[in-house]
């Protein structure tokens, strides 16, 4: 029994003991289940803390990206507003009070907008707050009344600073102070209007606004500002702006009839320039109404929405009235002369010259534009006025308002000035601008000593005309505008030839005068029909010897402008040019017939800088091909171009130029600023004398025609130098000549395969008579020319055996210093030519060429500064 006890609580024990083993796995287990959960809890906590920690700098770096890239954008569009209100609120229109000052519009220039303040975005970006006004809006105003009746002062202010004098017409209701609130205003005129005439005023309005559209707009445009945009000139209508100031009891005594009035203007008054600036009444909905808003200091617009607007104080008392009375003396005074810009179309070259040429020189005492035209009738022109009168004042206004009218291809132009001056430098390049006018295809400046220059300039024209008509024959055409109708491909531009002093080319009774007149007579008699026009200014004609007779030619100058204290311009009992002031001219048209004329005010045309700048333009829009224009300057030297120097190695004796070479002696005075050259052939007489005590002179002719003899091929030169003085330009010579001596005395005749060419410095001063003559009279069979200088006819003629040798082998010569009698023994007609000598002018003969000597200019060789 007691084992078996034991026995059983040994079993129980057993059992006890594998229970709480198992008792104890399954709290370790538990226990390691327990550890693992909070660990995988732990993990979840950190990692959910580091993805709100990543989520929190994302959105930090988010916020500042955008805040960046706001800040840029806004700053961009700042900017961009910025530009955009100083593009459309130029000047007067938006500088602020401190700054202010009128300004003058430019022609054909809108009204911009206008300043009223300041729009605040930020602590930083403060831009203008702008509103539109004369031909864009009414404006409505409600608040205050001492801060609105502010910014309607500062917006008149505006307005009638950025307009001319005259352009506004100012009217005023203010029955509460009966005008006193814009007191300041009253030296312009304005119209005030009594507390009872409101609805006359209004009623006025409203037919302004019928007649303007009935009589002025007349259908054909939309507004007043689309007409003044079309039309050169000053505006057709002022602008009218109407300041209603009401209070309450206007707005209770206001009529059905009023209310309907005030409407019909709302809705069409701005497109007929007729603007209301109210304030204490509201007006009808309308696109062109603006409503503003007013606080104490700060306004909302219609046009910015819910942005603040910190208005601009209004501007001082003193400024307002100081503008008014100065704007008021400008008004008594008239209005100020058209600017050189006034007379420019809207478009630039935009004209067609087939029917004529028009063009404004200026403005009438009303500010309009007077016109004047070239064309069939009148042809020409002429003008006339003491010095100092202001001549060339009107033709550069002339010219400017032709230059932008009509272009390259409508227009060319000749411009010839016998004045000791350069009048008509600007139009052509110079050292310190390559920028010309391109119309301008010939100008001639210092011309007062080269007459010739007139004649070959006449002589162009001349043959121009001859060319027209062929063309005109040939195509069955009568004059320019049939000409180009039929011909739409030829170059046929009008040409108008101003010659300044154009008495000068006439005085004197020789044949350089003869002809100026014929060709002139000519040239004005057909040149009408063929689109070449002439304007001639002189400043009197009573004196002109060349007219006495030719009625016919001053005739066919039927437009006259005579400038103050003119004479003998227009007709005998038309005495308009004794009265006009200063800046004045009289335009006539019909001869100068009294009863014709227009009193002209000249704008101020000759600053340079305003020339320059529009120079510029119209060069840089030059078409394609348009060729640089001629200068002729009678003080300039010309030097010898480099196309007669000789260059790089000497051609062989197998490739001649030819039989009869080419000697270069100067500058012809043409339009085409040839060469001069004596043709050397083998025939009796090809030699060269030149003749005159300038040693200088003299040197560059025998230099330019060797130079330019070794240009043409292989020659051989012989150079002989009998004066001191010549040594040290003969030795340059031969330094560029490629192959040649320097010989003590005259040389023979070598048997050379190519042309010998003797160059004699001073040969009356000891050369071989004898061998002289022989080179003379047999060298051109054997391809030998003499080309010497001689101080005078009588050496010339003692070197040749003396007073009864014959001059026969000198076939061409140059006169330097030379009276024109003194070549009587060279010259084939009796007595000579007619020569006055004068310095760095030549008369070149050539007995196989000319009938008659023409002059010539030396060209500038081997001098010092060259």
């Amino acid at each position: 029994m007691g084992n078996h006890r034991n026995a059983l609580v040994a079993a129980v024990r057993q059992e006890l003991a594998e229970a709480r083993g198992a008792a104890r796995a399954v709290l370790a287990e538990a226990e390691s289940a327990r550890s693992e959960a909070q660990t995988r809890r732990q993990l979840v906590r950190d990692a959910y803390s580091t993805c709100l920690n990543q989520l929190a700098e994302a959105r930090d770096s988010a916020r500042r990206d955008i805040q960046r890239r706001f800040q840029f954008e806004s700053s961009r569009l700042a900017g961009n507003v910025r530009q955009l209100a100083a593009r459309n609120a130029t000047g007067a229109a938006g500088l602020p009070w401190r700054m202010w000052s009128p300004t003058e519009p430019q022609p054909g220039a809108r009204p911009g907008l206008l300043r009223i303040g300041t729009l605040t975005l930020d602590d930083t970006a403060a831009l203008p707050a702008l509103v539109p006004f004369l031909d864009a809006a009414h404006l409505n105003l409600d608040g205050p009344a001492e801060t609105a009746d502010g910014v309607i002062t500062g917006l008149l202010l505006r307005a009638l600073g950025t307009t001319r004098p005259g352009d506004v017409e100012l009217t005023v209701y203010d029955p509460e102070y009966l005008g006193g609130t814009l007191a300041s205003f009253a030296p312009l005129g304005i119209s005030f209007v009594g507390p009872g005439g409101l609805g006359p005023a209004l009623d006025e309005l409203v037919e302004h606004i019928c007649r303007v559209n009935e009589s002025v707009l007349a259908g054909e445009y939309q507004s007043l500002a689309d007409l003044t945009a079309a039309t050169p000139g000053p505006r057709a209508e002022p602008w009218r702006v109407v300041v209603l100031l009401a209070d309450s009891a206007t707005t209770e005594e206001l009529t059905n009839a009023q209310r309907a009035q005030l409407d019909r203007i709302v809705r069409t008054g701005v497109s007929c320039g007729v603007h209301l600036l109210v304030r204490g009444l509201e007006l009808a909905e309308h696109p062109t109404v603006r409503r503003l808003k007013v606080r104490d200091q700060t306004a909302t617009c219609d046009i910015t929405g819910d942005l603040e607007i910190r208005l601009d104080s209004a501007p001082p008392a003193e400024r307002v009235a100081a503008f008014c009375r100065a704007t008021a003396e400008r008004l008594r005074a008239g209005p100020p002369p058209a600017r050189l810009s006034d007379l420019e179309p809207r478009e630039f070259w935009a004209e067609s010259s087939a029917h004529g040429l028009v063009a404004p020189i200026g403005d009438s005492t009303d500010g309009s534009l007077i016109e004047v035209l070239l064309g069939d009738d009148p042809p020409h022109a002429l003008i006339g006025g003491p010095s100092g009168s202001g001549k060339t004042n009107l033709i550069y206004a002339w010219l400017a308002a032709l230059s932008t009218r009509y272009g390259p291809e409508e227009l060319a132009l000749y411009l010839l000035d016998f004045k000791e001056g350069v009048s008509f430098a600007r139009f052509v390049p110079g050292p310190r601008d390559p920028a010309w006018l391109p119309q301008v295809r010939l100008a001639g400046i210092n011309v007062n000593g080269d007459r010739e220059f007139g004649l070959a300039m006449l002589r162009h024209l001349s043959e121009e005309l001859r060319t027209r008509a062929q063309a005109a024959k040939r195509l069955d055409a009568s004059k320019l505008a049939e000409l180009r109708a039929e011909d739409p491909d030829g170059h046929w531009p009008r040409i108008v030839a101003v010659i300044d002093e154009f008495q000068v080319l006439l005085a004197g009774r020789d044949a350089v005068a003869d002809e100026a007149v014929s060709l002139l007579e000519d040239l004005a008699r057909r040149g009408r029909s063929q689109g070449i026009h002439l304007i001639l200014a002189s400043q009197d004609v009573s004196g002109i010897e060349a007219l006495w007779g030719r009625s016919g030619l001053i005739g066919q100058f039927t437009l006259r402008i005579a400038l103050p204290k003119a004479r003998r311009i227009l007709g005998d009992d038309n005495l308009a040019a004794a009265v006009i002031p200063r800046f004045h001219a009289v335009v006539n048209a019909q001869s100068g017939a009294a009863g014709a004329n227009q009193v002209v005010r000249l704008p101020d045309a000759g600053d340079r800088l305003v020339w320059r700048s529009l120079q510029r333009r119209l060069w840089r829009d030059r078409p394609d091909g348009c060729e640089e224009p001629r200068l002729f300057d009678g003080d300039a030297v010309p030097l010898l171009p480099e196309s007669c120097r000789p260059a790089g190695p000497v051609p062989s004796a197998a490739h001649p130029v030819g039989s009869s070479p080419g000697a270069v002696l100067g500058e012809r005075i043409d339009v085409a600023a040839r060469p001069a050259r004596l043709r050397l052939g083998r025939m009796p007489g090809r030699n060269l004398a030149v003749l005159g005590t300038r040693t200088d002179e003299a040197c560059d002719i025998l230099a330019a025609a060797a130079l330019s003899l070794a240009a043409q091929g292989p020659a051989h030169f012989s150079l002989v130098c009998l004066d001191p003085d010549a040594a040290r330009p003969a030795a340059r010579l031969i330094a560029e000549l490629p192959s040649a001596d320097w010989c003590d005395a005259l040389p023979e005749a070598p048997p050379l395969d190519v042309p010998h060419y003797v160059i004699g410095y001073a040969l009356d001063g000891g050369a071989d008579q004898a061998l002289l003559r022989k080179l003379v009279t047999e060298g051109p069979e054997q391809r030998t020319h003499v080309l010497g200088w001689w101080r005078s006819v009588a050496r010339l003629r003692d070197s040749l055996g003396g007073l009864g040798a014959r001059l026969d082998p000198i076939g061409a010569w140059v006169a330097l210093d030379v009276q024109g009698a003194d070549l009587a023994p060279l010259y084939p007609q009796p007595g000579g030519p007619a020569w006055y000598p004068r310095t760095r002018r030549a008369l070149f003969f050539d007995r196989s060429v000319h009938r008659t000597p023409e002059v010539i200019v030396p060209y500038e060789v081997n001098s010092d500064h060259t």
